[in-house]
């Protein structure tokens, strides 16, 4: 299987780099079982769910991941944050002008430091020297890491609208951004139909926008993202199968926690851990049954696991129809409703 059979031609200008007036004024992508597609708004989406159904969710919260900091001789360091070990030990990535030597401490603004600790495959190690947690040096002098297709520098806004409105758990450093679209007013007429919600957390890396280099994909190696599956969701998504309701996901993060934890303990059952799942067309969903999901980028993994969901050819059919519609891709784009498996 090529990463070119995943391909598709994008104009620059619908990839969205603003969000939309409001969350849930984005549009959606409907592909029905039945066949054909539907163009709809995302304020629509309660008209394809149903009673005895679950929403789950990705309640990570989205840190101010990118900061800036000045090396001894002058030298700028941008970092961004891969993940906290600890309070004062975290991974990152580094753009800088020469690499940072062992030992290199690095002034970050506002005057705190860091120490460079070494190299760890693509990511690079170092403790903070202060007795203040990452985390609250990060709400004070971070910058909400947007992804690299949006080619402005963040705004006030972003600190809002680059986060979704159920974000509980610190420790993403991309968005999970299905969830975007949802407001509070949607989420309260989707319960007030009869459906449940339930969560999950799987802190988001910055390896999500890692590209797939080989051409053979099974090749690829994923990276590693951290995930927990809660008591309380594992027995709503048993008490659904039981009363023959659907299992809905929203995104590509609640698929992979998902269909990890049946990969590992053959049942949802409440975990942790970590997860390098790769799914691709072939692999066998026994965890999702409907997925709500953002456009994503040409040959990425994120678009291979939709092709595995829904089939490929009906996947990049409608592909095609939403850069025909001018729908609005990635992050701050529109949205897509997939049902499992090939239809007419």
């Amino acid at each position: 299987m090529k990463r070119s059979d995943f391909s598709f031609d994008l104009p620059a200008d619908l990839i969205a780099q603003t969000p939309a007036p409001s969350r849930s004024a984005s549009r959606l992508l409907v592909t029905p079982p039945q066949g054909g597609l539907e163009d709809r708004q995302f304020s629509d989406l309660p008209d394809y769910l149903g009673e005895g159904d679950l929403l789950v969710v990705n309640d990570t919260r989205v840190l101010p991941a990118r900061f800036y900091g000045q090396k001894q001789s002058g030298g700028k360091v941008e970092f961004l944050l891969e993940r906290v070990e600890g309070d004062h030990v975290f991974l990152a990535q580094t753009r800088t002008s020469k690499k940072l030597k062992e030992n290199a401490v690095v002034t970050l603004e506002g005057g705190a430091t860091v120490r460079f600790l070494g190299r760890e495959g693509p990511f690079s190690r170092f403790r903070l020297l202060s007795e203040q947690p990452l985390e609250t040096l990060l709400e004070a002098i971070g910058h909400m890491p947007l992804p690299p297709y949006i080619r402005r520098e963040d705004v006030l806004a972003d600190q809002s609208r680059y986060q979704t409105v159920y974000a509980e758990r610190p420790g993403a450093v991309a968005a999970p951004t299905a969830g975007l679209h949802f407001d509070k007013s949607l989420l309260a007429r989707i319960r007030g139909m009869g459906m449940e919600t339930a969560s999950v957390t799987l802190h988001v890396g910055a390896g999500t926008f890692k590209p797939v280099l080989v051409e053979d994909i099974r090749e690829h190696q994923m990276h590693a993202e951290r995930f927990s599956l809660p008591q309380q969701t594992a027995d709503r998504i048993r008490a659904t199968r039981e009363r023959g309701g659907r299992i809905i996901a929203v995104g590509t993060t609640t698929v992979r926690v998902l269909e990890s934890v049946m990969q590992s303990e053959g049942e949802i059952r409440a975990c942790r851990g970590e997860t390098r799942i790769f799914i691709y067309p072939g692999y066998r969903f026994s965890a999702v049954d409907v997925l709500v999901t953002n456009f994503h980028l040409p040959e990425s993994t994120l678009l291979m696991m939709v092709c595995a969901f829904a089939g490929t050819e009906r996947v990049l059919a409608a592909y095609e129809h939403a850069v025909r519609q001018n729908y609005r891709f990635f992050s701050y784009g529109d949205a897509m409703l997939l049902y499992h498996g090939e239809t007419p």
